[in-house]
């Protein structure tokens, strides 16, 4: 069997943070493993790319074309398909994105490997492969052994790995033309819009106050928001708060709102799924306060206050005065 693969995942010419968590992660199983990681980049303008990822992998598999303006899962699957019966590698490992899981399943089909999706680690031990996976809606932990066979697929979730370098590497590029023969795309892209654009941008600001489920009704939001305005801080929320329509999407922290890296999150009302938790893997200090000692956030917290989070926000008022 051959390297590990890691498919880079990128959006409008910036690769997301995902492809470097992935890479991390690749470069460990390489150490451990004698094997060399492959960054798969399908692509319009890689050139910048390159460099970004040059020394977190040993190689660079690169088609460049402009099909690749936009992601395609067609265009990938039948490409990436291409290449693994060509180099016959041990892993390919892909985000658990919207990319991924609209990806990886195919590519499972059409590869005829084995898939584990949403992985929290990938772990070699004696001669198998195993995955780890949250189940019970993350209250456990389950190792599960792939199936034996030639070479294996992997989505991995958001924030389960770190995003710094992982040993030395720098990557030869290999470029590799793109297919003339590849079948037509069943989908076409329309256009890509970014609904986590608004008024402010909680992916910059140093100081997050997150209001969660807890926060009870919409009029609470209120006083949350001026404790934030105090602060100097950012009002944010995680998902229930924005499905009931009580802050726009931009406020919301997690997977599938904005991955943010304050200084300080002040978590109110927040359980802690692990969507949310994903969005806060690079936050400097988490600060939880939560009604429920048993509430998820407190294994990603570094300080935790069990009680009402209006006796806590009331306290800090008063603290900090008008």
């Amino acid at each position: 069997m051959g390297d590990i693969f890691v498919v880079v995942e990128h959006r409008q010419g910036v690769i997301r943070e995902i492809t470097h968590e992935m890479l991390w992660k690749a470069g460990e199983l390489g150490r451990a493993l004698s094997r060399k990681v492959s960054a798969v980049l399908f692509c319009h303008d890689g050139a910048r790319m390159i460099e970004e990822i040059r020394d977190r992998a040993d190689r660079i598999l690169l088609v460049e074309s402009d099909a690749f303006k936009n992601f395609s899962s067609d265009l990938y699957k039948e490409l990436l398909a291409r290449l693994i019966a060509e180099h016959a590698p041990l892993l390919t490992l892909m985000g658990h994105t919207a990319w991924g899981m609209d990806l990886a399943p195919a590519l499972s089909v059409k590869s005829g490997l084995p898939l584990a999706t949403d992985c929290m680690d990938i772990l070699w031990e004696g001669d198998r492969l195993k995955a780890v996976r949250q189940v019970y809606s993350g209250k456990l932990f389950s190792k599960v052994s792939f199936k034996e066979a030639p070479g294996y697929l992997a989505t991995i979730r958001a924030g389960a790995f770190p995003q710094e370098k992982s040993g030395e590497h720098s990557a030869e590029v290999q470029e590799i033309d793109l297919p003339a023969d590849l079948p037509a795309e069943r989908r076409r892209f329309v256009e890509f819009v970014d609904t986590g654009a608004g008024e402010v941008d909680i992916s910059q600001a140093d100081l997050l106050i997150s209001v969660g489920r807890g926060i009870g009704e919409e009029e609470n939001i209120g006083k949350i928001k001026e404790l934030a305005d105090r602060l100097g801080g950012v009002l944010a929320c995680s998902r229930p708060v924005v499905d009931k329509n009580w802050l726009p999407k931009y406020h919301q922290v997690g997977t599938s709102g904005k991955s943010v890296k304050p200084k300080v999150y002040l978590a109110l009302g927040i359980s802690g799924a692990f969507q949310h938790v994903a969005g806060i893997s690079g936050a400097g200090t988490v600060i939880a306060v939560n009604k429920d000692k048993k509430a998820p956030i407190f294994r990603v917290a570094h300080y935790g206050v069990v009680d009402d989070l209006f006796k806590v926000a009331d306290a800090l008022m008063e603290k900090i005065g008008g």
